[in-house]
């Protein structure tokens, strides 16, 4: 009964404040279209995948065996090449490559090296707003991290899976999920402040909100009445 009553109170609300829900959605819709329209950047992604591992020997070859130490060595490694992957040494060779204007903290937060789930295989993802340039920093940090880690960890082989491509799609800003966002907070935000608004107001509208709110019987109520203005114009005998 008290839910039933609460939900009661609360479309009672909605339809007292009914401006605000048409206002606040609309507005915040309006704003966040305009931002993701027209002022925030696209951010475009390359990838590419590779594998830094030994290479096989005669036996392996011919019978294809794989021990399962020496992949899960691998995946171990692989973590320990994604730290060289991000070194300064590696961010600074690609930015003298490619001649770029960046810092090697710049270029950092641009590069994404993760481990593939389950699997040996390390992945370097760059993100910038320009997808040419991104997919030539992703394939460029390949060449750089080759020679590396080759240099430093005295492996046989880096194995590209798959080079970078200029990306044709951006990954962020996401508009229509941003702008359904939006809406969604606007309709809460007119919620909430309808709440606040009826939190404020001590108007007590109707004897039956006076009993609620006072627990005690009306007894009586007095009607008001709203009557006319009648002009009255004095009239002045005539003389003469």
């Amino acid at each position: 009964m008290e839910q039933e009553i609460d939900l009661k109170e609360i479309l009672k609300i909605i339809k007292k404040r009914w401006l605000l829900f048409v206002v606040f959605p609309l507005l915040a819709t309006l704003i966040s279209g305009l931002i993701n329209f027209y002022v925030l950047k696209p951010i475009y992604e390359s990838s590419t995948t590779l594998i830094v591992g030994r290479k096989a020997t005669g036996l392996e070859e011919q019978f294809e065996l794989l021990e399962d130490s020496t992949l899960d060595a691998n995946r171990q490694l692989a973590r320990t090449y994604g730290e060289i992957a991000k070194s300064r040494t590696v961010r600074e060779k690609v930015i003298a490559e490619l001649k770029l204007n960046l810092t090697a903290d710049q270029l950092a937060s641009k590069i994404n090296v993760s481990l593939v789930e389950d699997t040996e295989i390390l992945k370097i993802a760059v993100t910038d707003p320009e997808p040419q340039l991104a997919a030539e920093i992703a394939n460029v940090m390949v060449q750089k991290f080759s020679e590396a880690v080759i240099a430093i960890k005295k492996v046989d082989s880096v194995s590209i899976v798959d080079k970078a491509v200029v990306p044709t799609t951006p990954i962020k800003p996401k508009k229509m999920l941003n702008i359904a966002i939006a809406f969604i907070g606007g309709v809460v935000s007119a919620f909430v402040f309808s709440l606040l608004l009826e939190y404020l107001d001590n108007t007590i509208e109707n004897s039956k909100e006076a009993e609620e709110i006072l627990g005690l019987p009306v007894l009586g109520v007095i009607l008001d009445y709203k009557f006319d203005k009648v002009e009255r114009r004095d009239q002045c005998p005539s003389t003469g």
